[in-house]
C-alpha cells in the first residue's frame, strides 16, 4: 500500500508539472518595426526560431531560411528571426539597418524581430523559456552562437534545438515540417 502511494505521489506530481509548463503562445515580443508581435497569433503553426546576425559565417544561412519559409509556408509553417549582438559583435547594427541588409541580400520576407539578448543576465524572456527545461518541458540548452534553430510544434511546445551548423534545409528540419 504504501509503494501505491509513492507511485500516485510521483505521477500527481509529474502530472502537475507538465500543467505548469509554458508554451511559446505566453510570450509577446517586438517586430523589427517595434510593434508588438503576440506569439499566440501562430497557433496551430509549426515554428522555427532562429537567432541571426549579419556579420557572421552563418549569414548566409538567410537565404536558405527564405527559401525554406518560401516552400512551407503555406503548411502552417513559419520562421521567426531574431537578431541579437551577443557573439563577436557581429549584429551591430539599428533594427532599421538589419532589415534593410535582410531585404535587400537576401530577400527576407519572413518575420523579423526587434534585435534581443539570447544569452547572460539581460537574455529575453523568450530565449529563458526556449532554453530552460523548467519552463519549456524539453530540456535545458545553452545559445552557443547565432543561427542556433528551436523547432516549436503546433501546440506551441519545443522539440528540437539544432546547432547553428544545422543548415535549414537539412532532411532532419524538412522531415520535421511535412509530419
Amino acid at each position: 500500500m504504501k509503494n501505491f502511494f509513492i507511485v500516485l505521489i510521483m505521477l500527481s506530481g509529474n502530472f502537475l508539472m507538465a500543467q505548469n509548463q509554458e508554451v511559446i503562445y505566453n510570450y509577446k515580443v517586438k517586430d523589427i518595426d517595434g510593434n508588438e508581435f503576440d506569439l499566440s497569433s501562430l497557433k496551430g503553426k509549426k515554428v522555427m526560431i532562429v537567432n541571426t546576425a549579419s556579420k557572421c559565417g552563418f549569414t548566409p544561412q538567410y537565404a536558405s531560411l527564405q527559401k525554406l519559409y518560401e516552400q512551407y509556408k503555406f503548411d502552417d509553417f513559419v520562421i521567426i528571426g531574431f537578431p541579437s549582438n551577443d557573439f563577436g559583435n557581429q549584429e551591430p547594427g539599428s533594427n532599421e539597418e538589419i532589415e534593410e541588409f535582410c531585404q535587400q541580400n537576401y530577400g527576407v520576407d519572413f518575420p523579423m524581430m526587434s534585435k534581443i539578448t539570447v544569452t547572460g543576465k539581460d537574455m529575453h524572456p523568450l530565449y529563458k523559456f526556449l532554453t530552460q527545461k523548467d519552463k519549456n518541458g524539453f530540456k535545458d540548452s545553452e545559445v552557443k552562437w547565432n543561427f542556433q534553430k528551436y523547432l516549436i510544434d503546433k501546440n506551441g511546445k519545443l522539440v528540437a534545438v539544432l546547432e547553428s551548423k544545422k543548415l535549414p534545409n537539412d532532411p532532419e528540419i524538412i522531415s520535421w515540417i511535412k509530419e
